[in-house]
């Protein structure tokens, strides 16, 4: 359409695929892929990438390009960066995970050039714009007029017939008329030559730029750039006085989002810590509590590494509803074991009150678990956006659960035992009294 600038060459087709339960093959998605990108790469000239509509134009507005990663290389020097563009893609294709690679602008093609020689125009009289209003008009078309059809009007163009401008050597017979009305031939004050030139020019805040982009398969984000970009550094040497390199896509989200969050959990861990330190009036019993947060997190990492996926933004919301959820069962924990120790020995009340909040903890971490299992279990539509949080959710709470029913009341009875035999008046010294 008119707002997406790209050739006629530049095709984005639609492809929807029938129900996952249907596939009589047995394929997942990424195997399909994965078996048409290698029946396309058998097609010469023709470079094809995969991706989803809505992520598609994420990414075009994110970097620029319709894939998930980009290295942008900025410069003035046509052939400079056509070079360094392709030495960055060989060099990135060797990396693992690295799928779809391609310069996002089109190849150069054959182009006519006609370099005018001022200094012999000059000498024959004839001006730069005379030459030009030649190669406008006859080459490119001139409007001469208007046609009028009904309330429609046309412009009427001119120029010279097929044969006469269909190779350099016809362009170059093209007749100029000097000062004098001497005819002499356009080859005469310029060079009329076919070379090679850039179909497409792009510009990024008003700089020239290239575009290499990729997409990933198999592999994190964040390892990806880990070992590309000093790959990347180390063997693609160029001038930095004349060109720039920069990384772009999806990694700057990420990278804000994770910024966002690494405020936004210590603030969200202080504030628990100052409410419950506001309920308890302690200090201990606040920490004991917040010890269920890295145990969760424990959880929470180890599902991810078994299935096999990374930490990202829904995963990292989901850690947040995880701390919740096992905090909220340490504080249930916590809460009855201070309201049934004064009763008698810390030990017996410990056990007892344990027990008592067994069922109630166990129920509530068990219908979150299994409200959250279907979701990190599902593959259908916008599964890939739920499936860490709740993965995240589920693991975290197994690990979560296990401490706020046996570690936590362990923990309670030694930190209570400590605070009560510092806080415990010393009894005197019966010798002392003897001798006094």
């Amino acid at each position: 359409d008119g707002m997406d600038p790209w050739t006629p060459s530049h095709v984005e087709a639609c492809v929807s695929l029938a129900p996952y339960g249907t596939w009589k093959s047995g394929l997942s998605k990424a195997e399909l892929i994965e078996k048409l990108a290698a029946r396309y790469r058998q097609i010469p000239g023709v470079n094809v990438g995969f991706s989803q509509p809505m992520i598609d134009m994420v990414n075009d507005k994110v970097a620029g390009a319709h894939s998930e990663l980009v290295v942008k290389l900025y410069g003035e020097d046509f052939q400079g960066l056509r070079a360094l563009a392709n030495r960055t893609k060989t060099l990135l294709e060797g990396v693992r995970g690295a799928a779809d690679v391609s310069v996002d602008q089109e190849l150069p093609l054959p182009e006519l050039q006609i370099k005018v020689d001022r200094a012999l125009a000059a000498r024959y009289g004839i001006n730069a714009g005379d030459i030009a209003n030649l190669i406008q008009s006859g080459i490119g078309g001139a409007a001469i007029g208007q046609v009028y059809v009904n309330e429609r009007h046309y412009d009427m163009a001119l120029r010279f017939q097929g044969a006469s401008r269909n190779s350099p050597e016809s362009i170059g017979n093209l007749v100029l008329t000097t000062a004098a009305n001497a005819q002499i031939a356009l080859s005469q004050v310029a060079q009329v030559e076919v070379a090679s030139g850039e179909s497409t020019i792009t510009r990024e805040m008003g700089r020239r730029h290239m575009t290499v982009k990729l997409n990933l398969r198999g592999r994190d984000l964040a390892s990806f750039l880990a070992e590309a970009r000093p790959l990347l550094a180390d063997k693609v040497h160029y001038d930095p006085t004349r060109f720039e390199v920069l990384w772009g896509g999806q990694f700057e989200n990420q990278n804000r989002a994770q910024a966002r969050l690494a405020l936004i959990l210590p603030l969200t861990l202080l504030i628990m810590f100052t409410l419950l330190f506001a309920e308890f009036r302690t200090l201990r019993h606040p920490a004991l509590i917040l010890l269920a947060v890295p145990l969760a997190t424990l959880g929470g990492l180890v599902a991810l590494h078994l299935r096999g996926m990374t930490l990202n933004v829904s995963s990292a919301v989901g850690f947040i509803a995880l701390f919740g959820v096992s905090v909220q069962n340490a504080i249930i924990m916590v809460a009855h074991l201070n309201r049934r120790a004064p009763e008698g020995g810390l030990r017996e009340q410990v056990v007892e009150a344990a027990g008592e909040r067994f069922r109630p903890v166990l129920m509530t971490a068990t219908v979150a678990l299994l409200g959250l299992l279907p979701a990190a279990l599902a593959t259908g539509l916008g599964s890939d956006i739920q499936r860490p949080l709740a993965t995240v959710v589920v693991g975290g709470l197994i690990t979560a659960t296990a401490l706020t029913l046996l570690l936590l009341p362990v923990l309670y009875f030694l930190v209570e035992g400590w605070a009560r035999a510092r806080l415990a008046p010393e009894e005197p010294d019966p010798t002392l009294n003897a001798e006094a």
